[in-house]
């Protein structure tokens, strides 16, 4: 399903490396007794009938989809939906996504002003039901609606997916009779793609959610079934991050993906790694860069500035995909390399010059090759760089699955905005001594 090829490794990799397999061990153990729902989620058939009449209920009366979300309740549905590409259509019966995950004044206008709103729903997404961005936008969005559909009829246009419990979010909906459909309370958002979370953006999309779980529990199983941990390239991903910190104090992981569909899967990583990882002075810097393109903007950095890099370089087979350059036109002898080739013999001749380019400049670097971007392989990567993440925050000694830093931003936005200004005057505590020896 994917192949990856690691260069350039350190030679010796310091001892603490083997406390991957006790993280891969701890990753089977949660399987078996079921205590991790990302790991279940893949093997799941049995929520996809009732997550598929809700998508196309949705689809069968609507020309638009918004997703109200932000951060895990968005990135995920927005790495699958760009398995469609650029939503550029004019059949009015194709149903198109919208995500309005980084909350903007014009954003939001731009959306209330251009959207037919009478053809469109909002699906929205907050783990605690206490997201302020969510929450300012539903209320935006209910407002305008309420000005042009009668009110009895709003419950038509709008999904609500929180968790249990008392929450701002499921009072409003109880409020107002929306329907209302649980997040699974013990799966962050940034883990939640393979959920209703996910799925349901995707099955609007009209995608494959069972080739989705598919692609991801194959990866899972063949994890969990290895009989040499060092063989599955989860561990070797996470162990060569580890050492690389540990040994070089390479602290960045570069992702850059031969794919723009892949555009937003590096977001959904970025966030995944970042959250996971990063905590108590530990962990690495996720960067994400898109090929072709950055070889004209951040290749230079990567090829010719600091050591401190280890690159992921994402590959489709692209050969012979896409527009013939016309040899007709290519009477200039500087052009004639392009002649009669594709747009797609061009990335991946692109994608093949910077590997090589890494390679001689003695930069550390792993190759991942897909033939194609779909579903099934998407669901694959991720059930990959998810692994990879637990275990790698394993090694470095952190929870993979909490996120206190971003908890005291949200509870001070609040204070901010109840009028509590003195919060931003407090001189914080000083941080405890993270020196490492």
């Amino acid at each position: 399903m994917y192949q990856q090829d690691i260069e350039n490794p350190i030679p010796n990799l310091p001892q603490e490396v083997s406390r991957v397999e006790a993280g891969l061990d701890a990753i089977r153990d949660a399987y078996a007794k079921q205590t991790l729902p990302v790991l279940r989620l893949p093997g799941a058939r049995d929520d996809l009938a009732r997550i598929r009449d809700i998508a196309e209920g949705i689809r069968d009366q609507f020309s638009d989809v918004v997703i109200l979300g932000t951060g895990g309740a968005s990135l995920g549905a927005q790495a699958l939906a760009a398995l469609k590409g650029p939503q550029v259509s004019r059949d009015e019966t194709v149903t198109r996504l919208h995500f309005a995950d980084n909350l903007a004044p014009q954003t939001m206008e731009t959306f209330l002003r251009d959207l037919d709103l009478r053809r469109t729903h909002f699906v929205v997404i907050s783990k605690s039901g206490t997201t302020p961005e969510t929450l300012a936008q539903l209320v935006t969005c209910f407002s305008a609606l309420r000005l042009r559909v009668p009110e009895h009829d709003l419950k038509r246009y709008f999904t609500v997916i929180v968790q249990p419990g008392e929450s701002p979010l499921r009072r409003f909906a109880e409020k107002w009779e929306l329907p209302v459909h649980d997040h699974d309370p013990d799966l962050g958002g940034r883990y939640s793609v393979f959920s209703i979370v996910g799925v349901l953006p995707a099955m609007i999309a009209g995608l494959d959610a069972i080739a989705l779980r598919e692609g991801a529990e194959k990866v899972l199983l063949q994890a969990l079934n290895a009989p040499f941990s060092q063989d599955v390239p989860a561990v070797q991903g996470a162990g060569l991050i580890y050492a690389l910190k540990a040994t070089r104090n390479i602290n960045i992981n570069v992702l850059m993906p031969y794919e723009s569909r892949l555009e937003p899967f590096s977001a959904w990583y970025k966030q995944l790694w970042a959250e996971s990882v990063a905590k108590n002075g530990a962990g690495t810097t996720p960067l994400t860069a898109l090929g072709p393109v950055d070889q004209h903007s951040q290749l230079q950095l990567f090829l010719d500035g600091p050591r401190d890099k280890f690159f992921t370089i994402i590959t489709t087979d692209t050969s012979g995909a896409g527009p013939v350059i016309d040899s007709t036109l290519i009477d200039d002898p500087e052009l004639g390399y392009l002649s009669g080739h594709t747009i797609g013999d061009l990335v991946a001749a692109e994608g093949a010059a910077t590997i090589e380019a890494l390679r001689r400049h003695g930069r550390p670097f792993r190759h991942i090759r897909v033939k194609q971007v779909n579903e099934r392989t998407l669901g694959a990567l991720m059930m990959h760089f998810i692994l990879e993440t637990v275990m790698a925050a394993h090694l470095f000694g952190v929870d993979p699955f909490t996120q206190p830093a971003v908890e005291l931003g949200k509870r001070l936005t609040r204070r901010y905005l109840a009028g509590n200004d003195e919060v931003f005057s407090v001189v914080p505590e000083a941080a405890p001594d993270r020196t490492v020896h």
